[in-house]
């Protein structure tokens, strides 16, 4: 479920941040502004589950990068979809959401804080 609704937050991201680019009328329809939400719930409910499940012992300093990452990720999307920046401000914003969303992927896969940037061997 966690990965499904991690899939879809990114997938729904990045239309809203092409709509908001090309057609920011789109962004008004009602499912726009609430279909994001939900999932993004699901994400924080299943993120939860699983760190209940791992326990604090258990993660080893990786999940508070994801968080960390998360509230990045968080605020440059928002940053990205307000139709009151300059559409530059809005392009950086969407790519380093975007990126931001990579490394929590990237902590994600590695189980560690490094993510992408953790040693191979």
């Amino acid at each position: 479920m966690h990965v499904v609704a991690a899939t879809l937050t990114i997938a729904l991201f990045l239309l809203r941040a092409a709509w908001a680019a090309a057609a920011p009328w789109k962004l008004q329809r009602r499912w726009v502004c609430v279909v994001p939400h939900a999932i993004d719930t699901i994400l924080l409910a299943a993120g939860a589950w699983m760190t209940w499940q791992i326990g604090a012992a258990g993660v080893r300093g990786w999940l508070p990068a994801k968080l960390l990452a998360l509230v990045v990720y968080i605020g440059l999307g928002m940053l990205a979809l307000r139709s009151s920046s300059p559409r530059s401000t809005r392009f950086a914003a969407a790519t380093g959401a975007v990126l931001a969303f990579a490394y929590i992927v990237s902590v994600a896969v590695t189980k560690s804080p490094l993510g992408f940037f953790a040693a191979r061997g």
